[in-house]
């Protein structure tokens, strides 16, 4: 593992617990202001009323979908985020800390799931199955792993921290399937082309 890939793991490690306070600023730094965009372009992707977010950080997509009349339950791995979230849902938010290969849930609890910007763990196996367990026949899991965006500065930021490939060819969208696949998934992966960078989105339905 590359130096620079340690340092972004233990920084986004910092991120998610002790300085989790600091994690909407960020987010919007980084982004330029369109984080919760880039976050919400999940929506129409989103099928059913029972919804499970993996990775609710702030609790942002979970505000939306309340909102919305929809029934969804969010898990997160951090206590830190868990008590933000919990600040900006109020009493209404189902929220359960845990990992995500070994979820608190019933077979066939849910219409979709969804991560947004999740880390490494949404293509492990045994997350993969887990997700399988809880998703309802033809459920779908939907995963939104990166943003490309088109500004100069950020393009730089995404290419030194190895997390933005040069183009996404065919090649980038193969290899971002095969963990689905591998799963016993049906996968689609979508482009979204917005002024200010490109969205990538996984669509797997079991």
């Amino acid at each position: 593992m590359s130096l620079m890939r340690r340092f972004m793991q233990f920084f986004f490690h910092l991120l998610y617990h002790p300085f989790a306070f600091t994690y909407d600023l960020v987010a919007w730094v980084i982004s330029f202001g369109r984080w919760k965009d880039w976050v919400f372009s999940v929506i129409p992707f989103i099928e059913g009323t029972r919804i499970l977010e993996l990775g609710h950080g702030p609790g942002h997509l979970q505000r939306l979908l309340l909102d919305r009349g929809l029934s969804p339950v969010a898990m997160d791995e951090s206590t830190q985020m868990g008590r933000l979230a919990k600040q900006r849902l109020g009493a209404k938010s189902k929220l359960a800390r845990g990992i995500s290969q070994a979820m608190p849930f019933h077979n066939d609890a849910f219409d979709s799931v969804v991560s947004t910007f999740p880390s490494e763990y949404i293509f492990d196996p045994d997350t993969l199955s887990e997700v399988k367990r809880v998703l309802r026949n033809r459920g779908r899991l939907i995963v939104l792993p990166a943003a490309f965006p088109s500004n100069g500065f950020l393009k730089w930021l995404y290419r030194v921290t190895g997390e933005s490939p040069a183009a996404l060819n065919e090649t980038i969208k193969e290899r971002l399937q095969r963990p689905f696949i591998q799963a016993g998934f049906e996968v689609k992966i979508h482009i979204l082309e917005l002024s200010s960078s490109q969205l990538v989105i996984v669509d797997a339905t079991k």
